[in-house]
């Protein structure tokens, strides 16, 4: 008893409970929101596989160190370095989105629009009617379409696997080209300002596994050019004739014409000044109407 309680008091003595400043906690707070960030990534990529495997990976190595299982934690000590490169090649594709993804957020997106916001904005009031309007006849006779807009992210790569088009947006000229049995309606429609610029072009393929299953591939390449780019893209389904948006990696389903103006405006980028006055005449317009 002697001996314990020697052993006690030379332990408990020496514990102290350590200094928690305000940094400590936001560092905490950060790194929480880091993983937590990172987690909810994985789980829509290759990762979140492969992370399960790592997991079971982790618990044999902890069995073999409790075991003192000298050759398992040898050959695990030699192949860790070749490992981490492997599955830093292997999810290549993955972290590239990420870090792209990093480099699209708000706040560096909102200061980077400011600079490029005028009275007119990325594209016309009128460029936004043709739009819907195309989009919303397509939808009714179930012609497939898919309408790339693009914002800071240049286009330019897969405006190459098209064929140019530059020319005026119009609705005419969106309905002519994804018409049946055309040669320029199979791909995406890239427009650029108030110009189509090419027609035919091939996008990426989403990978996310939280897209439904019913989902082709018209869906995916919109879903897919949204991960990659800060572009929205607009897809019209040929099998139900329902309008999507796909914007930042999301996609919103079954949007009618009215959302459809909504998220086009969103992206247009008009000045302040130019907002306002059109705020006032709504304002002006409801106080009339009631």
């Amino acid at each position: 008893m002697q001996q314990i309680g020697f052993f006690l008091e030379n332990n408990l003595t020496s514990l102290h409970m350590p200094t928690v400043r305000a940094l400590d906690v936001a560092q905490m707070i950060i790194i929480a929101f880091l993983i937590y960030q990172i987690l909810v990534w994985a789980k829509t990529t290759r990762l979140w596989s492969l992370l399960k495997g790592v997991v079971v990976i982790i618990v044999f190595i902890v069995i073999a160190a409790a075991f003192n299982m000298t050759t398992i934690l040898w050959i695990v000590q030699n192949v860790f370095g070749i490992a981490v490169t492997a599955m830093v090649v292997i999810l290549q594709p993955e972290l590239r989105k990420a870090l792209e993804g990093i480099g699209r957020r708000n706040f560096l997106h909102g200061f980077l629009n400011f600079a490029e916001a005028t009275e007119e904005g990325r594209f016309s009031d009128k460029t936004i009617s043709e739009i819907v309007r195309a989009s919303v006849e397509m939808a009714k006779v179930r012609t497939g379409a898919l309408i790339v807009i693009e914002q800071l992210s240049s286009l330019s790569e897969f405006e190459r696997t098209g064929i140019d088009v530059d020319g005026i947006v119009t609705s005419q000229l969106l309905i002519n080209i994804f018409e049946h049995n055309t040669p320029l309606h199979d791909g995406a429609v890239i427009i650029r300002g108030d110009r189509i610029m090419a027609a035919t072009c091939y996008l990426p393929l989403s990978d996310n596994m939280e897209l439904g299953k019913e989902l082709g591939t018209r869906h995916r390449a919109g879903v897919g050019v949204s991960e990659v780019t800060d572009s929205l893209t607009i897809i019209v389904s040929e099998e139900t004739g329902k309008i999507s948006v796909a914007y930042m990696g999301e996609l919103e389903r079954a949007v009618d014409s009215d959302r459809l103006r909504e998220r086009l405006r969103q992206i247009q980028n008009k000045t302040g000044e130019d907002k306002k006055k059109k705020y006032k005449i709504n304002k002006k317009a409801k106080g009339k109407a009631k």
